[in-house]
């Protein structure tokens, strides 16, 4: 068996105005989230960014385009979950990553991993998602977007 990497990132995809795109987990039915994935050996954290994000999304673009923000949570790993890492790891760090969109796109779903997606206002988004991590992130996003235009 080949287990997970306890690392991952988290690509929050927005567009200007600050509307978030959402995934629904098919495992979890109710559980939202944004793209997320766990780093695979050999790959750095951009790459695994951008391979999740058009695996996830369809959203195909150059590593320019996502921002590392230079951000990382620790958590513990839930329970149902464990069986997909080594035994005895606990826990997973996440680094987390943007991508502003001009305009909301359609997205391409990898069934397997999603239900269904949407784009919500980010407060709304911040709402919605399950993880106390991606819900840090969305609130972040405001001030990360002015300082960025300013």
């Amino acid at each position: 068996m080949t287990y997970k990497v306890p690392v991952s990132v988290l690509v929050l995809v927005h567009t200007v105005d600050l509307q978030v795109l959402l995934l629904e987990r098919a495992d979890h039915p109710g559980f939202w989230q944004s793209v997320t994935g766990s780093q695979d050996d050999g790959e750095t954290l951009l790459q695994t960014a951008q391979r999740e994000l058009g695996e996830e999304t369809g959203i195909a673009v150059e590593a320019a385009a996502l921002t590392d923000w230079k951000r990382q949570s620790r958590f513990e790993i839930y329970q149902h979950w464990r069986g997909r890492y080594a035994p005895g790891v606990t826990h997973n760090t996440e680094h987390v990553f943007g991508l502003t969109l001009s305009t909301m796109q359609n997205v391409v779903l990898s069934p397997r991993e999603h239900l269904s997606w949407t784009w919500l206002p980010w407060r709304e988004a911040a709402d919605r998602v399950f993880s106390w991590s991606n819900a840090e992130a969305i609130r972040e996003l405001p001030q990360r977007v002015a300082g960025r235009n300013a």
